[in-house]
C-alpha cells in the first residue's frame, strides 16, 4: 500500500472536496486521480474558458425555434407570406457582419473552391488531431501496462550460476497480454 501524504488546503475548498468526492468516488484519492487523468488526457488546463456551454446555446436554439412557430402560426392564421420583417424578426439575433470579416453562412456560394479547400483542410487537421490524440492515449496506456508489467517482473537469486528474472504473473493474465498485443500489432 503506498504511504499518504499531508496536503493543506483551506477549510472551505477542503470541506467542498469532501462532499464532492463521496458523491462520485470511494476514496478522496480516486477523486483527485480522476480530475488529473481528465485535465492531463485532454490536454486541457483547468483555468482555460470552454466558451459558451450547452445550456446557453440549447436557450438560444429554443428561442429561435419559438419565433419560427409564432411566423408560422401567424402564417397560418392570416395566410399570408412571410414579410421581410417576419424575417429579420426571426434572424434578429443573428451576428452582423462586419468589415473584413468572413461572410455570414447564409451569404456563401456554394461554388467556392477556395472555401472548399479550406474546409477540407481543416476536416484534414481534424483527422490527424484525432489520430494524434489516440495514438498519445494508446501510448500512456502501453507504458502503463508496461510498468505494471514490469513491476511483476523479480530477481532470483541462484544458489548456481548467475541471478535471474522471474515473472510474478498468472499464466492466463499472461496468454491474454499476448493476445491483446498481438491483435495490435494486426
Amino acid at each position: 500500500m503506498k504511504p499518504f501524504i499531508g496536503i493543506r488546503f483551506k477549510k472551505d475548498t477542503a470541506k467542498q472536496f469532501q462532499t464532492f468526492s463521496r458523491r462520485f468516488f470511494k476514496t478522496h484519492t480516486e477523486a483527485l486521480q480522476t480530475m488529473l487523468d481528465f485535465f492531463f488526457y485532454n490536454e486541457i488546463s483547468p483555468k482555460e474558458s470552454f466558451g459558451p456551454n450547452g445550456r446557453t446555446i440549447a436557450n438560444l436554439i429554443k428561442k429561435r425555434f419559438d419565433a419560427m412557430v409564432a411566423i408560422m402560426k401567424n402564417m397560418e392564421k392570416n395566410g399570408v407570406l412571410p414579410t421581410k420583417a417576419m424575417i429579420e424578426l426571426l434572424f434578429e439575433h443573428t451576428p452582423q457582419k462586419k468589415r473584413k470579416q468572413a461572410p455570414l453562412l447564409m451569404e456563401v456560394r456554394q461554388d467556392d473552391p477556395e472555401r472548399d479547400m479550406f474546409f477540407k483542410k481543416v476536416e484534414q487537421a481534424i483527422v490527424i488531431e484525432r489520430k494524434h490524440t489516440n495514438l498519445k492515449r494508446d501510448l500512456r496506456q502501453n507504458r502503463a501496462e508496461f510498468i505494471a508489467l514490469l513491476n511483476k517482473v523479480q530477481m532470483v537469486k541462484s544458489s548456481f550460476g548467475k541471478p535471474r528474472l522471474q515473472l510474478d504473473m498468472a499464466l492466463e493474465d499472461f496468454e491474454k497480454l499476448k493476445i491483446k498485443l498481438e491483435k495490435e500489432l494486426n
